[in-house]
């Protein structure tokens, strides 16, 4: 068995792992990034973020087309070629994925496919379709990202039982979906089914949807949702899944104990992630991990051996992309020498639903629950004229302030755009802004980035778009 030798490895090429290795090119490193596909982009691109947001795209589209009829224009019932979606959804994920391979090889990143292993702290063993291959290295940076989790005591191994990526293949579309989850998955794409036409029932654990955001974010897409989708199931369980004659048969408990059963054609099961850790052979290496399989790491995201670096789903929440992005950058810095360290004020969040939700920073049902003094600025949007030239005004735009330094601390924003809207904010957080700064800047009219200004004006009792009584 051959060995070959790279000054920095990296293991997955997912948004993490190709920006680490890319990195690591640019500040003269020789690196190999290993991919256990035969495409790079990892989950996010090829089946999660992109082509999920792909069809978001269209789900939106056509629910505005329908929203034009209180405006007085109407549309014919839309006729959907589900072959040509898949195809323009795939031709998506294919440009984005042929972009990075192409960035990989100006590089001069050599890219090896196959599924990698710690045989000590400074050698991995490669498996590939060939046979095995051995790989040292003066330092590796872990980023094989995460799977979807099952329910346990549920089997999932039905093909009429989904998870997120068999989701996006858009094999048919299911009359009735049950989503198992309310959490961001489950209600994206239970928007997608809807807009495609299934008659979508959400049931969710907990007392709300999308647990962990603000109550007062997510009521406005709840109310939406709650006319879209057939039912909603909060304070839920799921008891059992049983495939039966072409449908599956779901029993269901509340929080009351009561028992009941439905059939669907099809479940799609969206109760978070797991990470990809458990092949790796870690103990090999002398790596920690927890009971869960995360790699503890430290601000420069190293494990505890440090020349072997974990970023990104495998480190644990805020399991995101852009997350991971920036810790891969981080880490090869470290490794270069450079003076650095993951150290964010915040990390931005958002849901691509319809409205979207997106926040940074802690929320404000959080920031109560530590008792951590707060005060908020509150702009809604129905004050808003662009809001309203869209007969979007369900939306609003929250700012949270230190109260001894006026200090922006943290923001929320629900309706459209919401994901867009919030880099504002998080600059703003990152920069220092105070309220003063953010209202003084002058932002453009008639626009939904106007609300940004409106809430700190709101704040700080300059706002002229409304009347606050002293």
């Amino acid at each position: 068995m051959n060995t070959i030798h790279a000054e920095v490895v990296v293991i997955g090429a997912g948004p993490g792992g190709y920006a680490a290795a890319f990195r690591a090119a640019d500040l003269g490193k020789q690196v190999i990034l290993i991919e256990k596909d035969d495409v790079l982009g990892g989950v996010c691109l090829n089946r999660g973020c992109i082509p999920s947001k792909a069809l978001l795209h269209i789900a939106k589209v056509m629910d505005e087309a329908k929203h034009l009829e209180k405006s007085g224009i109407s549309f014919g019932a839309p006729s959907i070629d589900l072959e040509k979606v898949r195809q323009w959804k795939d031709s998506v994920v294919s440009k984005l994925s042929r972009g990075i391979s192409q960035l990989a090889k100006v590089r001069k990143v050599q890219v090896l496919t196959g599924t990698a292993a710690f045989e000590t702290d400074k050698n991995l063993k490669l498996t590939t379709g060939d046979g095995e291959q051995l790989i040292s290295f003066d330092n590796c940076i872990i980023a094989t990202g995460s799977r979807s989790a099952n329910i346990p005591g549920i089997s999932s191994e039905h093909p009429r039982i989904l998870n997120s990526t068999n989701a996006l293949n858009l094999e048919d579309i299911p009359q009735k979906l049950l989503v198992v989850g309310g959490g961001y998955i489950g209600l994206e794409m239970g928007t997608v089914y809807h807009a495609l036409g299934s008659q979508v029932t959400v049931v969710e654990f907990m007392s709300s949807l999308l647990p962990g955001a603000d109550t007062d974010l997510v009521k406005p897409l709840a109310r939406k949702l709650n006319k879209s989708f057939e039912q909603i199931y909060l304070s839920t369980k799921v008891k059992s899944m049983e495939p039966e004659d072409g449908m599956v048969s779901v029993q269901f408990e509340d929080s009351k104990g009561k028992s009941f059963s439905e059939v669907y054609e099809k479940v799609l099961i969206s109760v978070g992630r797991k990470p990809n850790t458990e092949k790796l052979g870690l103990d090999k290496a002398g790596i920690q991990s927890n009971d869960n399989g995360f790699i503890p790491v430290n601000e420069k995201r190293q494990t505890s051996v440090p020349h072997i670096f974990a970023i990104g789903d495998v480190t644990g929440d805020p399991m995101l992309a852009h997350k991971a992005t920036h810790e891969g950058k981080v880490a090869v810095e470290v490794i270069a020498g450079l003076p650095s360290a993951f150290e964010p004020a915040v990390i931005p969040a958002v849901i691509f639903t319809d409205p979207e939700i997106a926040w940074a920073g802690t929320t404000e049902s959080k920031l109560i629950e530590k008792g951590i003094p707060y005060e908020k600025g509150e702009f809604p949007w129905a004050a808003s004229g662009r809001a309203l030239a869209m007969n979007r005004i369900e939306g609003k735009t929250k700012l949270l302030f230190d109260p001894d330094t006026k200090k922006i601390i943290s923001a929320g924003i629900v309706g459209p755009g919401a994901g867009d809207l919030i880099g504002e904010a998080v600059l703003a957080i990152e920069m220092g802004a105070d309220a003063e700064d953010i209202g003084m800047s002058i932002h453009p009219h008639p626009t939904l980035t106007e609300t940004v200004a409106n809430a700190a004006e709101m704040f700080s009792g300059t706002i002229t778009d409304m009347y606050v009584p002293k």
